[in-house]
Formats: C-alpha cells, sequence, structure tokens
C-alpha cells in the first residue's frame, strides 16, 4: 500500500521546474536527443573548447562515446567560473565530528587551496593522468584534494578511512597510485583512526609510491619517512596560489572508485 504526501504550495511556488515545464523537457529530450543535450552542455558548464560531435555509439552495445573534440575542466567548472560574481559567498560549509569545529569556505578560499595543493602535486612530478590515492578524514582538504587533482588532470582514487592497510595497500596497486594525500590521524564519533600509521603499513608493499602529503589533523606525532612524507600545512603555504586548469577531453576519466568487495572492478568516471 503506498500513500502520496502532496508538495506544499510553498514549495512548489519555489521550484525551478513545474511539471508541465519537465514534461516538456523531458519529450524534447526523447524526441531530439542531440540538440537536448547539447543546449543543457552548454548552459550548464563552461567549455575551453567545443565538442564536435554530442554523441556517437550505440548504447545497447555498451559503446558509446559524449561530446567528442569538447575540451573543459571540473575544477574550473565548480570554482573559477564562479569567482567573478560569488567570490565571497560560501563554497563550502563544513562541520566536523565535534559541531563546534566548523569553517565557511568561501570561493576564493576555495580557489586558493586548492590551486596550492595543485602545484605541491606538480611539484612532486604528477602529470595529466597520474593517479592519487585520497585516504582522508572527512576534512575540507579532502574536498581540496580532489579539486586540486582534477585541476591538473590527474585521476583520483578515494579509499574509505575506515579500510585496513591491507585493503588500501591493494587499491593503492590495482590503480598505480605514485601520491597519497592522508592525515595524522581521524577523528570519527569521538574515536581516533589512525591514517597515517595504515599508509605506512600499506606503503611497506607499494614501491611506486614516491610522495605522501599528510594533513596534520590532531596533531599527534606520527612516524615520517625522510624525503618522501611532506606535511600539508608547510607544503602549501610555500606553493603558489596560481594554477591554470589542464584542459581535459569530455571523455577522459576524473576519478576511481572501488567497490567495497572488490579491488578488481573499479568504477572510473
Amino acid at each position: 500500500m503506498s500513500q502520496r504526501y502532496p508538495v506544499p504550495e510553498s514549495l512548489s511556488a519555489r521550484t525551478h521546474l513545474d511539471e508541465a515545464r519537465y514534461r516538456e523537457l523531458y519529450q524534447r529530450s526523447v524526441e531530439q536527443p542531440e540538440r537536448f543535450w547539447s543546449e543543457q552542455a552548454s548552459a550548464l558548464l563552461d567549455w575551453s573548447r567545443t565538442w564536435d560531435e554530442v554523441h556517437s555509439g550505440d548504447m545497447r552495445q555498451g559503446q558509446t562515446r559524449w561530446f567528442s573534440g569538447g575540451q573543459l575542466n571540473v575544477a574550473y567548472n565548480c570554482i573559477d567560473r564562479h569567482l567573478g560574481a560569488r567570490a565571497e559567498q560560501t563554497a563550502i560549509l563544513w562541520e566536523g565530528d565535534d559541531p563546534a569545529d566548523s569553517q565557511a569556505i568561501s570561493y576564493r578560499q576555495l580557489h586558493e587551496h586548492v590551486s596550492r595543493l595543485a602545484n605541491v602535486l606538480k611539484e612532486r612530478g604528477v602529470r595529466k593522468g597520474d593517479r592519487v590515492c585520497l585516504y582522508m578524514p572527512m576534512i575540507p582538504e579532502a574536498a581540496y584534494a580532489m579539486l586540486a587533482c582534477a585541476r591538473i588532470g590527474a585521476v583520483h582514487s578515494v579509499v574509505f578511512g575506515g579500510f585496513s592497510p591491507e585493503a588500501l595497500r591493494d587499491r593503492i596497486l590495482d590503480s598505480d597510485c605514485r601520491v597519497v594525500i592522508t592525515a595524522d590521524e581521524g577523528v570519527r564519533g569521538g574515536k581516533r583512526v589512525p591514517l597515517k600509521a595504515n599508509v605506512d603499513k600499506a606503503l611497506a608493499k607499494c614501491p611506486e609510491v614516491h610522495t605522501v602529503v599528510m594533513v596534520e589533523r590532531t596533531g599527534t606525532a606520527v612516524a615520517r619517512q625522510e624525503g618522501r612524507d611532506l606535511p600539508y600545512a608547510q607544503a602549501v603555504a610555500a606553493a603558489s596560489p596560481d594554477c591554470p586548469p589542464e584542459p581535459m577531453d569530455a571523455e577522459d576519466p576524473l576519478f576511481i572508485l572501488y567497490t567495497s568487495g572488490s579491488t578488481g572492478k573499479p568504477k572510473g568516471v
């Protein structure tokens, strides 16, 4: 048995689409898909190069490409295009494990944080197409790291901070990550999670990883390997706040996300 709940008029009056407009758009997407998606892509995203073809291939055969020849950058679309009119508006509202620990991060601040970290990665040899593992707590630096990778065209692979060193190791090896961004510890439900210690155990069998960038989240003393481990705050403070976004093809991968049951079936986007 199902029950329907009517939308209050006070809410429906403020929606972006009413039912009639939604049905109109849906019908256009079915009858003229290439024209419809071309219009949506132009309206919703900024492109550094316009596409040559909206769609090609056959989805029924699992072979399809979208916006071939088009180039854009995810970090630019998330941050830069908003700076002109919204630089001081809040882009990220973050609340820590303790609600008293919170931050409101503006687009201008986000742009600087991301650009500095992107330059740190570039200085450590990270280039377009390289993979970077993110094994982090739920802190603003996790968002900075994802966007920094996107800014320079690197592919990030987020590994849940609750996973064991062995699970982390397997994912680093499978995706061929050469850089790990982590924290000294995470805080979850009032309990501390030894992220850096787990990274050190994992990297004992990941000889290709040459850089670990570590956020000092709790300030606890952790082991550091000379030449490999970088304190996050010190590294980004020394980096330039200007990092031009890398033009990316529309079908270039953005991230790798593994299912929890196996490292053999990653989801690439």
